[in-house]
């Protein structure tokens, strides 16, 4: 597997683990000292993951047998890091996601999470 093929994998993971709810598939992809940052409903949050995993699972899963829509549009990796922009829809909402990538003891995990919510 490449390494883009590598990030790839985690950013399914992530979007996966928000559009069902899945507590386990978010741990795994996001490190747990990331921060997930953007504007929401008119302010600005800024959220530990614990508090991500926690909001994500307040709003509840997308019903059985959807799919989510993903489109990456922008993958750069250096070295041991990378950059990702990824436009998903999670609970009606759509998102421009910039998430930052570090490898750790040789596996690829979320660092970072810039969001934009389209109106």
């Amino acid at each position: 597997m490449s390494e883009d093929q590598a990030v790839e994998a985690v950013v399914h993971l992530y979007v996966e683990g928000m559009a069902f709810a899945h507590e386990g598939a978010l741990r795994k992809a996001f490190h747990p000292r990331a921060s997930i940052i953007g504007n929401y409903e008119g302010s600005v949050e800024w959220l530990s993951l614990d508090e991500f995993v926690a909001a994500v699972i307040s709003e509840g899963s997308a019903p059985a047998g959807t799919q989510p829509v993903i489109q990456i549009e922008a993958l750069d990796v250096t070295g041991d890091t990378a950059s990702v922009k990824v436009v998903d829809h999670f609970g009606g909402m759509r998102f421009s996601d910039y998430l930052s990538l570090l490898k750790i003891d040789g596996r690829w995990t979320i660092v970072g999470k810039l969001y934009y919510l389209h109106s």
